[in-house]
């Protein structure tokens, strides 16, 4: 019975998605003799916790009920109460727990603070699904990193567009659909300077279903070579477009590109390329909690080379190249021996139409932590 209610609050917490972050996605169901009498999800960052919305709605139900919720509830003080001391005022005796916050900084304690007060908790209820559910958050707040998703588009023969670099479209038009779902759902797209040339892509979000939000748009571009007129510079969307390039660019080039909605960071390079590692960090250190890499097959063997990936999606479209002269999903040197191969785990498979997507996680990818 317990798992039937934490699966109500873990398809509440889904409804925030793309909405909430920095913080995790969070629902909660208030249940008393075999009824819900309250429920909620953290809707936005500042807003109130998921909680807090069912206990609310809740009223004097609340008495004697068990609360489940997703994640482990707030015990310190931050743009909102704690949810603990909500919890207790409100005469809960039972709160079932999906589980523990994560947060080094916070340090959980919330499990504690009910068990001192007589209320009785359980927890790691659906747990595998929950950490699922918040793999973005997991990761940001134990390395200060960006959850990194790769995702590519291919024929059945491995390729991503043909010799002239022609990739519109591999794929059809739901799977194109759920790629937008998830640029909704991340903080920042992330492409090199050769598919800004190639598509000349907007990297916006396009979804008719859902108030949907454009994630930041983060361009490879070591030398400061883009165009002026490129979509993705001449936007009008809520979200900033970063341009990142080396040290060594015409200053006088980037002073015409400057205009509202347009950022520029300088990192590291080598051989010819962004270094993606450090870049990760300083990503982290502007609150990127998560990153989906649309690029080409340089960055995304850059990508993988720098092991910065935690997450594959790949597409299959039911097409055929032909020849040897298609572009690759990666390029870069491979490994030498079947033994040191990137092993992938956990892997899903979807289809949509007549597409195949198929996910997983690389080995050490954080969700399965």
């Amino acid at each position: 019975m317990d798992e039937k209610y934490m699966n109500m609050a873990l398809k509440l917490a889904e409804l925030g998605r793309g909405y909430t972050s920095p913080n995790p996605l969070v629902g909660a169901v208030v249940v008393k003799d075999g009824n819900v009498v309250g429920s909620g999800y953290h809707r936005a960052a500042g807003g109130p916790h998921a909680e807090i919305c069912a206990i609310e709605e809740a009223g004097l139900k609340a008495r004697g009920a068990t609360l489940y919720v997703t994640l482990e509830p707030c015990n310190h003080v931050g743009r909102t109460p704690p949810c603990t001391e909500a919890i207790l005022r409100s005469g809960i005796k039972r709160v079932v727990i999906g589980t523990r916050d994560p947060n080094p900084d916070v340090k959980g304690g919330g499990v504690e603070f009910l068990r001192e007060h007589g209320i009785e908790v359980i927890t790691g209820i659906l747990e595998k699904d929950v950490k699922r559910q918040n793999e973005f958050f997991i990761k940001y707040v134990t390395t200060k990193q960006p959850f990194v998703i790769l995702k590519s588009a291919l024929t059945l023969d491995g390729s991503i567009a043909t010799s002239t670099g022609d990739s519109k479209w591999i794929s059809n038009s739901a799977s194109r659909e759920f790629v937008h779902r998830l640029r909704h759902a991340v903080d920042a797209v992330m492409v090199g300077i050769g598919t800004i040339r190639r598509d000349d892509p907007r990297l916006t979000t396009r979804l008719k279903d859902v108030d949907s939000s454009d994630p930041i748009r983060i361009i490879l571009d070591t030398r400061l070579t883009i165009s002026p007129d490129s979509k993705v510079l001449n936007l009008d969307s809520d979200s900033d477009t970063i341009i990142v390039t080396g040290s060594n660019i015409d200053r006088e080039r980037l002073k015409r590109l400057k205009r509202p909605g347009i950022d520029f960071m300088t990192a590291a390079v080598k051989d010819g390329l962004i270094e993606l590692s450090p870049l990760m960090s300083i990503l982290g250190k502007r609150g990127i909690t998560s990153l989906l890499i649309e690029g080409g097959s340089r960055v995304n063997g850059s990508a993988i080379s720098a092991g910065i990936v935690d997450k594959i999606i790949l597409f299959y479209a039911p097409r055929i190249l032909g020849g040897n002269d298609g572009f690759p999903l990666f390029t870069g040197k491979g490994v030498l021996n079947i033994r040191d191969t990137i092993r992938v785990s956990d892997i899903r498979v979807h289809q949509f139409e007549d597409d195949l997507m198929i996910e997983g996680y690389l080995k050490g990818g954080h969700q399965q932590a």
